[in-house]
């Protein structure tokens, strides 16, 4: 057991997926990828998700793939590859397949225009069963959001959206290169439940370069004001070796590794008061919505999209970097727009790399779920399920005794839980025998 897993400013992978990113590899290509396409069967749900790219202004802080234009051209550009890339899985797939979830990533996919968002709700529904109680989400961004766009989102049957708010103190907007008013964000949250667009996730971060409590408090109560169902409080994942713009941000504004746990403590005291219930690590949700009734009854999940009710097997992804998860394994698309248009144009899958996961990864993968998602593992019925015996997890389990002894966990027999959710991915990490592996860079654990 490294002592250092437990440090706040331990870089740490926010286990979105299992095995995690920076392991995928270029053994997994198109090929094996349309291989395990075909291997699905034909009764199992499906969840989808399509990436769009592009923003209008670059966020300094924005960790995502995403590219920054000034004209429509390259999205409509975009547009027809992601349309043969979907005409390309659906010919593998075979037409009528149910869908239960879609996500809308980016980037910022309110930058299609509503004749866009009309051609691939057609797509969409021309190629699979949606779901008449299908979630159908999208993140937005406030900013210049369009009475069109929205109209087009309804008639797509979008029903829920993640509006990015961040922080709404003016120099924190500006460290960042994100001025977004409190009055521009409630106009839009009017417009879209004025839509029938109701159910909503308002998205922080703490961490942010000149960011305070004060400020931060502030920002949280403005935002309760909207009384959106969920809120998301990242942590400022600060890699400017692998976002270069990040580099913009001055270093020495943003909060030591003490002050962003007391901010993120900060948060959860105010959403608590107001009545929210902590979901996982950084989300929290009203008692009566979805991801809270997940929780309750532990069905709750966990993949690139953070916490959600999304239990479909399967995820399969389009877009430029979009990332897949088969039962087979993890594949992630070609991340350039322009190579990945070239090589979908031709009518080539665009996959190039991935990782297959074995029956260790997918024991471990649930070990490690549960406790992001319950902060509590049972890994005798975990082994009894995948498989495996009783007691094989008894390495791990030697170093959770040490840390029992210090309070971080309680065991009882196999059942571990964590006392304090800020140590979640540290617990989790335990089990993640790749992480040893390599040079990959993760983001700070709090």
């Amino acid at each position: 057991m490294n002592p250092a897993l437990l440090s706040p400013d331990a870089r740490l992978p926010r286990y979105t997926s299992y095995p995690t990113a920076p392991h995928f590899h270029a053994g997994i290509n198109a090929a094996i990828y349309r291989g395990w396409l075909a291997e699905i069967p034909c009764d199992m749900p499906l969840s989808l998700y399509l990436h769009v790219p592009f923003c209008d202004t670059l966020c300094w802080f924005c960790g995502c793939h995403t590219k920054v234009v000034n004209t429509y051209s390259p999205v409509s550009a975009y547009m027809d590859a992601l349309v043969r890339e979907i005409e390309t899985v659906a010919d593998v797939l075979g037409d009528g397949r149910l869908v239960t979830h879609i996500h809308f990533g980016g980037g910022s996919p309110t930058i299609l225009s509503p004749e866009d968002i009309d051609r691939l709700s057609a797509l969409l529904h021309r190629h699979f069963a949606i779901a008449s109680d299908a979630e159908i989400a999208i993140e937005i961004d406030p900013r210049g959001l369009k009475d069109e766009t929205i109209a087009a989102l309804a008639r797509l049957g979008v029903n829920r959206a993640s509006i990015g708010v961040q922080d709404f103190a003016t120099d924190v907007q500006k460290a960042i290169n994100r001025i977004q008013t409190y009055e521009c964000t409630k106009d839009a949250i009017d417009r879209l439940r004025a839509a029938g667009i109701r159910d909503l996730n308002i998205d922080l971060i703490y961490g942010l370069p000149h960011q305070t409590d004060a400020g931060l408090k502030e920002t949280i109560e403005k935002s309760l004001t909207f009384r959106p169902g969920r809120f998301a409080i990242f942590g400022y994942a600060h890699v400017p070796h692998f976002k270069a713009h990040q580099r913009l941000i001055d270093e020495g504004t943003l909060p030591r590794a003490a002050e962003r746990v007391e901010q993120f403590e900060l948060a959860r005291q105010v959403l608590s008061a107001a009545g929210y219930v902590p979901i996982g690590i950084d989300h929290f949700a009203l008692p009566q919505d979805s991801l809270a009734a997940a929780q309750r009854e532990g069905s709750l999940a966990r993949n690139f999209q953070g916490y959600t009710t999304d239990d479909a097997p399967a995820i399969v992804a389009f877009g430029a970097s979009a990332i897949g998860k088969l039962p087979q394994g993890y594949v992630q698309n070609e991340p350039d727009p322009r190579k990945y248009r070239e090589a979908t144009l031709t009518g080539e899958l665009t996959v190039m790399r991935g990782v297959a996961v074995t029956a260790d990864d997918k024991a471990r993968r649930a070990i490690i779920e549960r406790i992001m998602c319950d902060l509590r593992v049972d890994l005798d019925a975990i082994a009894k399920q995948y498989g495996f015996k009783q007691g094989d997890f008894a390495s791990e389990l030697a170093d959770l005794k040490i840390l029992a002894d210090e309070g971080y966990v309680i065991l009882d027999g196999s059942i571990v839980r964590v006392t304090d959710r800020a140590y979640a991915r540290a617990i989790g990490s335990l089990f993640d025998t790749y992480l040893a592996r390599g040079e990959a860079v993760h983001s700070v654990a709090v």
